[in-house]
């Protein structure tokens, strides 16, 4: 008897001990979760929070929560100096940037100068300053400085049109947000410590002003009004917004290094975009692209206008100059052309040059929003589909650029080619003037339809009976394969040769269809450019269907090229 309560009385102990083992485990689990949230909420606290729980003579004045400093020193300090800094500003600006005017100076004028010129009584403000570490900017220091200006300068231009008439035209209501970098470089052991200091404004984020003709509406001439806007703003973009830097040498020496060099070259194919925003009452949008990496006219890129179309197809090639891979980015606009109107914004966005791997063909397709700025919106504005490359200078023979095949030539090659002053070799060694040379890849291309998966069934039985059309877009060649009865799995391994006369400008298009005794009804399409074609020859993929609720399509592609050379 004593042996069997043992034995109870020790299964008792060994649940009991199990049950405070367990109530122990679980009470430091929730300790544990319960300090996890605690430092979750602190890491989420703000400047706001903090002020909450700390009164303000505990609350440290160095702590931050931000990037950037607060300056009220630096602006207590621009108060007091700000007259005698409008006063010398104002000189150097006149001087600096009346030349820029006349240079973007807008056809419809002859004359534009500066008649009058104070920065006024309000001095800017400046909001924040940082420090860049950048690897790319070793044995330099880089400041930015955050800067607004909401000021009353007395801005009077004195504008000439072409038929002689003058206009007093007045600059007011400046309102100006931005962000200044500064790059003290060389770094020296000299005093002041550094050789020269750069000075560009790296980001514009608002610039508002209002023209007004002294004794009159502007808004009565509207025309004299956007030239005179469009020159102002482009007068800032080429003259001092970066990548542009503006370099003052503090002590002797050639700084010529620091100045804006071109980098290299980006390669854009605008294929096409889908499920574009009809802006159009009657009928659809008539959307064109426009394309640049700094908002410069002359460095902008429009295409050609596709009528009544919210999937249009452009194929078209543009070049950009790149100064600044680190921090440029390639821009596109979709707008809808409203004939004399001005031209509507569908969407627009971008995307930054330092995610391109040099010499390699990046396929995008980038969702279009309307302000790359704030990005609230959440309407469906469509897609724009691009291939991108990017060609530093200097590696020309490191990889092959399949919209300019001169960059696979080798040294010996180019040297074979044309001399070195950009003229050509003629049989007798003698030197003759360079002629422009274009392209023309010409080949054939071997597309074998392999087959199709998960097509949208449309017959009533919950079947298709597809086949594919193939069409070459610039020769609009067709052919088309067999139909295959009652599948949505269809397979056809159909093989078809085409010959390609221009392929850096042909695309190849495939639409799905489904055969009906009555007709046909359209599955989906899938449309593909050259580029991966003749940069790897041969590949076997499987493409999602466009303008369909599933499917795809599996391709065997393959090139065989044969570059001719024509001269103009």
């Amino acid at each position: 008897m004593s042996f069997l309560s043992g034995i109870i009385i020790g299964i008792a102990v060994g649940v009991g001990l199990i049950i405070a083992y367990a109530r122990a485990c679980s009470m430091r689990s929730t300790r544990r979760t319960d300090l996890a949230m605690t430092v979750a909420a602190f890491a989420r606290m703000t400047v706001q929070d903090s002020r909450k729980l700390l009164s303000k003579e505990f609350y440290p004045s160095w702590v931050v929560f931000t990037r950037r400093q607060k300056l009220t020193w630096l602006n207590s300090h621009l108060d007091k100096i700000w007259p005698y800094v409008d006063e010398a500003a104002s000189e150097l600006i006149r001087n600096n940037v009346e030349p820029i005017l006349e240079q973007y100076r807008p056809v419809v004028l002859s004359s534009l100068k500066f008649s009058k010129l104070t920065l006024g009584t309000v001095a800017p403000q400046f909001t924040g300053v940082s420090i860049v570490d950048e690897e790319s900017n070793s044995g330099a220091v880089t400041m930015e400085l955050e800067m607004q200006w909401d000021g009353n300068p007395n801005i009077v231009l004195d504008v000439k049109t072409r038929v002689g008439v003058g206009l007093p035209i007045q600059v007011k209501n400046i309102g100006f947000t931005g962000v200044f970098r500064l790059i003290f470089k060389p770094l020296v052991d000299e005093f002041p410590c550094f050789g020269a200091v750069s000075y560009s404004l790296r980001e514009k984020k608002k610039l508002d002003f209002k023209l007004k003709i002294i004794g009159g509406d502007i808004s009565s001439i509207p025309a004299i009004s956007d030239a005179i806007e469009e020159t102002i703003r482009d007068a800032l973009e080429d003259s001092i917004t970066w990548p542009v830097r503006k370099i003052v040498p503090i002590l002797p020496g050639d700084y010529s290094d620091l100045e804006l060099k071109p980098v290299g070259t980006l390669e854009v194919k605008l294929v096409q975009a889908k499920n574009l925003t009809n802006k159009d009452l009657v009928g659809k949008s008539d959307p064109y692209a426009v394309l640049y990496i700094r908002p410069l006219r002359d460095r902008m890129k429009t295409s050609k206008t596709i009528s009544n179309q919210l999937n249009p197809i452009w194929n078209e090639h543009f070049e950009f100059i790149v100064e600044d891979v680190s921090t440029q980015h390639l821009t596109v606009r979709i707008f809808d052309d409203e004939g004399v109107q001005a031209s509507e914004l569908i969407g627009c966005a971008h995307v930054a040059l330092k995610d391109l791997v040099p010499g390699k063909v990046k396929d995008v397709w980038l969702k279009l929003v309307k302000d790359l700025e704030v990005q609230r919106d959440t309407k469906d504005r469509g897609q724009v589909h691009l291939e991108l490359l990017y060609c530093p200078f200097g590696a020309e023979n490191t990889f092959t650029n399949p919209f300019n095949p001169d960059f696979s030539l080798t040294t010996l090659e180019k040297a074979l080619k044309s001399g070195v002053d950009g003229t050509d070799v003629s049989a007798h060694g003698k030197t003759v003037p360079q002629k422009k040379k274009d392209v023309i890849v010409r080949g054939v291309l071997s597309v074998t339809v392999i087959s199709a998966e998960d097509l949208p069934a449309v017959d009533l039985l919950g079947k298709s009976d597809p086949y594919v059309v193939l069409i070459m877009k610039k020769s609009e060649t067709k052919v088309k394969t067999r139909v295959l009865n009652e599948t949505l799995n269809p397979v056809w391994n159909q093989t078809f040769d085409f010959v390609v006369e221009d392929a850096l400008h042909d695309m190849l298009i495939l639409q799905v269809f489904d055969h009906d005794t009555f007709g046909k009804d359209k599955l989906g399409r899938v449309i593909l450019t050259l580029t991966r074609c003749i940069l790897e020859g041969e590949f076997q993929d499987s493409f999602p269907l466009e303008d369909a609720k599933s499917g795809r399509l599996n391709l065997h592609l393959k090139w065989t090229p044969q570059p001719i050379y024509r001269e103009t």
